[in-house]
């Protein structure tokens, strides 16, 4: 039997790893933009071109790297951090495997143009699918170019699974400020297809989050602070009206190092408990600093989850720190009396004015309410003037005719009460029927009516999203939406991440009646909203959307009228605990049962449920 066991070539072991550590074109930015942070860089200039697809450029000003560093940074397991496998736990930089350059130059075509500050002269490398093709020297300022040109080209496969541009630009929005946020003494730049997307200058924490997410934010963050011996946690949370259901800011870092943490998540919002309504989520941005041996960052490939040897001290430290904060800048909700613009009423003390006297009563004793006066006129006077009044003699004349209608009325009544009607059966069935109520509304959330089969319970809420969703997206498919002004138009401010998606969906928010004018710096006044959607916030009704549109990823005009429907619906909807009449219940379920789809709402959700006679007489035994 032959041999079957070989080596791979390091062109297709180089291939195999990129698909773990270079899984899109924001995995190549944030990988290039760490190694510039790792080598001292002040100022990172980032340049896509078609969402990464065709090209990615990433400029910095760091120490740079001599000829032989140069060759050398791309072959396989190469690295400048590690020199024996305990350095592992003692690493405060970010790249360490030593497997990205080398993924990267064998699915895409790198150029490298670098030079030190003590070198006249750079170097220039090209390499194409794991292929030097040439090396030389050239004339480039200190520091590193790199020009990372159409990935995937190799490996039709993975180019395959690319998402659109827009999705693909979102995901390098993300990777850049997730980078920018924990460096903000670092000046980036990023540009997509010639236009400026971020001009960030260093300054502090802070200011770089207003930088990256807005200037809104700024009323919104409390600082955190905490030193331990264990750790130091540092940054910000938001304000327990800041909070909401979708597109919630929330960063974790641990030495500089982006992270996701439920464990710490549900330990930030249970400093929030009963300030929040359920379900929503308050913004934060905190910064952890442990020592490097207390912590494992090799537990997931994407070096996102990291593992913490005393996880649950950390716990109580961050709890208790967020809860400090929230108390230390008077968030927690307090008894407070309104006493603006009231009285000052002083209290009565004797012993402050001595001369002060109660002012005396007089009385009359002599007064007697019974004895008549001469301002009354006697009795005599009275009767005299009382005048009685005439009746006419004739007077029976003026009712004889209303005598023989009124009898005549009297007859019909009793006739219509003993005629015989068409017979009714007077069965119990029918009795019930024409005594009890149609429909019952149980807390203001559920309404019960009485089915063929049982008791049907329904959620007035869901139906309501049900009914609404399919009549948005009939009104979308028809474009028949109408508009209607706001009264006084409202900002709404999104970070640039989330701008590209509402770009993207703006012209289907045209269409439904959405009137938004930009301002300029990611800032739009909401000047109409489609009728019928009174007394819904409209700042937060198109945040929400963007949020939503932004989870699912949209690509689709058919998905995103899908969405944009949905987030109307919900906002539209009857809420829970509203109480409704007999006609309001009576029109809601007639318009579920026209829906095509009765028993969930669009997300899936179930909106009714049948409790059988069989399950109710067993219940009662």
């Amino acid at each position: 039997m032959s041999d079957i066991i070989q080596l791979l070539p390091d062109s297709v072991a180089n291939q195999i790893a990129a698909g773990e550590v270079i899984q899109r074109p924001a995995s190549v930015i944030k990988e290039l933009v760490e190694n510039a942070v790792d080598a001292g860089a002040k100022n990172i200039h980032v340049t896509v071109t078609d969402a990464g697809r065709t090209n990615i450029q990433v400029i910095d000003d760091g120490k740079g790297m001599s000829e032989t560093d140069a060759r050398l940074a791309f072959e396989r397991h190469s690295t400048s951090k590690i020199r024996k496998a305990d350095d592992l736990f003692a690493l405060h930089t970010m790249g360490f495997r030593g497997e990205a350059l080398a993924s990267i130059a064998s699915v895409a075509q790198v150029e490298l143009k670098s030079r030190q500050n003590t070198d006249e002269i750079g170097t220039l490398i090209y390499i194409s699918g794991s292929k030097i093709e040439r090396q030389e020297p050239c004339s480039c300022p200190v520091g590193s170019i790199f020009s990372v040109s159409n990935i995937f080209y190799n490996v039709p496969a993975r180019r395959k699974f690319l998402k659109s541009n827009s999705t693909e630009l979102n995901n390098i929005l993300a990777a850049f400020e997730r980078i920018a946020l924990v460096n903000p003494q670092i000046t980036f730049t990023l540009h997509s297809n010639g236009t400026e997307v971020f001009n960030l200058r260093a300054a502090n924490l802070r200011q770089r989050i207003l930088d990256v997410f807005g200037k809104r934010f700024n009323q919104e963050l409390l600082p955190v602070n905490v030193d331990t011996t264990m750790c130091k946690v540092s940054g910000f949370v938001g304000k327990p009206e800041s909070a909401r259901k979708k597109g919630v800011h929330q960063f974790f870092f641990v030495n500089g190092r982006y992270m996701k943490h439920p464990y710490f998540n549900k330990a930030v919002m249970t400093a929030y408990d009963r300030l929040v309504p359920q379900g929503e989520q308050v913004p934060y941005f905190l910064y952890f600093e442990v020592d490097p041996k207390d912590i494992d960052v090799n537990i997931h490939p994407t070096k996102t989850e990291i593992k913490f040897e005393n996880d649950q001290a950390i716990w109580q430290i961050l709890s208790a720190a967020v809860k400090e904060s929230i108390g230390m800048f008077n968030d927690v909700p307090t008894i407070d009396f309104d006493t603006e613009d009231k009285p000052d009423i002083p209290v009565y003390n004797p012993d402050v004015a001595p001369g002060a006297t109660a002012p005396k009563i007089r009385l009359n004793p002599g007064y007697n309410p019974f004895k008549a006066s001469s301002s009354v006129p006697s009795s005599a006077n009275f009767s005299s003037a009382k005048v009685k009044p005439q009746v006419d003699e004739n007077w029976e004349q003026l009712y004889e005719g209303l005598k023989d209608q009124s009898q005549e009325q009297d007859q019909e009544l009793s006739m219509n009460l003993f005629d015989e009607e068409p017979a009714q059966e007077n069965t119990p069935d029918s009795m019930i029927a024409e005594k009890s109520p149609a429909h019952y509304q149980y807390k203001g959330k559920y309404i019960m009516t009485a089915v063929k089969s049982g008791l049907m319970i329904i959620d007035q809420h869901r139906a309501h999203v049900r009914i609404l969703f399919e009549q948005y997206l009939r009104q979308l498919s028809e474009r028949t939406f109408h508009s209607q002004k706001v009264l006084f138009p409202e900002v709404v401010q999104f970070p640039m991440s989330e701008k590209v998606i509402f770009e993207k969906i703006l012209p289907e928010m045209d269409y439904m009646g959405f009137e938004l004018e930009d301002l300029g710096g990611g800032s739009y006044a909401v000047n109409s909203v489609p009728a019928g959607l009174e007394g819904v916030n409209p700042v937060k009704l198109v945040q929400d959307m963007v949020a939503s549109a932004l989870d699912k990823g949209v690509s689709a005009l058919d998905e995103i009228n899908r969405e944009l429907a949905l987030s109307l619906a919900r906002h539209a909807a009857i809420p829970h605990g509203q109480v409704l009449s007999n006609e309001e219940m009576e029109a809601l379920v007639n318009g579920l049962f026209a829906c095509e789809n009765v028993n969930y709402t669009p997300d899936g959700k179930s909106v009714l449920c049948i409790l059988r006679q069989q399950e109710i007489e067993h219940l009662l035994g």
